[in-house]
């Protein structure tokens, strides 16, 4: 008996440790669409670098990364048409603007120009938006995130940032904080619950390496900082947590490679990221797995430049390099969960910043995620 035992043990599928570690997930291209040029109440359609979808009124909330230099910084509403074709379970069909909305400082007063850079937005179950700033560190403007009420776009509070991503304000002090244009891009919100007191989870983190953190030769894979939140009813936003996240290695002929997204997966400590290049061969984006399996805290690593030793970093596997659908990518910057398709499965939507260039284009890429 215990020869046939061990005999149908071995012959048993073996689960490797990565399939333990990763949920299955898998994705199916179902389009793309791209929104034409337009303007909507005096302000051009363009620069969309987030999008978060309301699940409840069905519609979707894209943020412009304009500098509140060709209109007050703002983000819009957008209805998309998904619906099914002969072919595909769900594809878009139409992308309308309902509405603007401009974001508001805590003087109550639309942001003036270049005294922010808006770049990540994500609806909480509380009814508001947050919203990520990358800054302006030239101009001695600080990076932000802050949350900002849906309707009226008043900022209602601010995340406290750790003193490591913020320019030093002295002459004597080391470089430190986010390089120019490579702040919080990517944004996203994770919660268990739709009740708007109950808490959640807000996670964000750099496009790419903090100063202190760039080495005069960078490293096959460079180092980016994630940071955690708790966000509560009680009490100003709490930072739980600093994890090292390591960008794929950077393409030959690109000239910029960053992450510009994060998606948190209904799994607890899983998130999609987006990573994006750019570069003499046109531009280029990546879908990734990320999971944090016991990866190390770094809030107390002052700098990453010396190398990452002794530092266990995220795990990612990568879920699609999107240049293998052989279309032709634009600047692929924001990433939502959509509407469920009639088979109940989900929608994953994607939208390019189109630098408001007249020789890139707002595209929409949608796919069937399946698990």
């Amino acid at each position: 008996m215990l020869t046939i035992l061990l005999t149908a043990c071995n012959n048993m599928p073996q689960v490797k440790a990565e399939q333990r570690l990763f949920p299955s997930l898998s994705l199916e291209f179902l389009g793309e669409y791209q929104l034409p040029k337009q303007t909507f109440q005096e302000t051009p359609v363009g620069g969309l670098s987030a999008i978060t979808y309301n699940r409840q009124i069905d519609r979707f909330y894209a943020l412009s990364d304009d500098r509140s230099q060709k209109a007050p910084a703002r983000f819009y509403t957008l209805k998309i048409d998904i619906s099914p074709t002969d072919d595909k379970p769900g594809k878009i069909q139409a992308v309308t603007v309902e509405d603007v909305t401009f974001i508001k400082s805590p003087s109550e007063q639309t942001y003036a120009p270049q005294t922010i850079d808006p770049e990540g937005i994500a609806l909480s179950p509380r009814g508001t938006v947050f919203i990520s700033s990358e800054g302006v560190p030239k101009k001695g403007i600080d990076p932000l995130i802050g949350e900002f009420n849906l309707k009226t776009g008043q900022i209602q509070q601010q995340v406290p940032l750790p003193q490591r991503y913020l320019p030093a304000t002295q002459p004597e002090e080391s470089p430190r904080g986010v390089e120019e244009n490579l702040g919080f891009e990517p944004l996203t919100i994770s919660a268990t619950s739709t009740l708007k007191d109950d808490p959640f989870r807000l996670f964000t983190a750099t496009e790419s390496s903090l100063k202190q953190d760039s080495a005069d030769t960078p490293p096959v894979n460079i180092p980016v900082r994630l940071l955690h939140y708790v966000i509560s009813p009680i009490g100003p936003p709490v930072l739980i947590s600093e994890h090292l996240y390591l960008l794929d290695e950077t393409p030959k002929g690109a000239l910029a490679n960053g992450l510009t997204e994060l998606l948190a997966l209904p799994q607890e400590g899983s998130w999609l990221s987006l990573e994006r290049t750019f570069g003499v061969f046109g531009h280029g984006a990546k879908l990734f797995q990320v999971v944090n399996s016991s990866a190390s805290e770094t809030s107390n690593i002052e700098s990453f430049k010396a190398g990452i030793a002794g530092i266990k970093p995220l795990k990612k596997k990568l879920l699609l390099d999107l240049q293998d659908l052989g279309i032709e990518l634009d600047n692929l910057e924001g990433m939502t969960l959509g509407p469920r398709l009639k088979d109940g499965s989900q929608t994953l939507i994607l939208i390019s910043d189109d630098n408001f260039s007249p020789e890139q284009v707002t595209q929409l890429l949608i796919f069937r995620l399946k698990s």
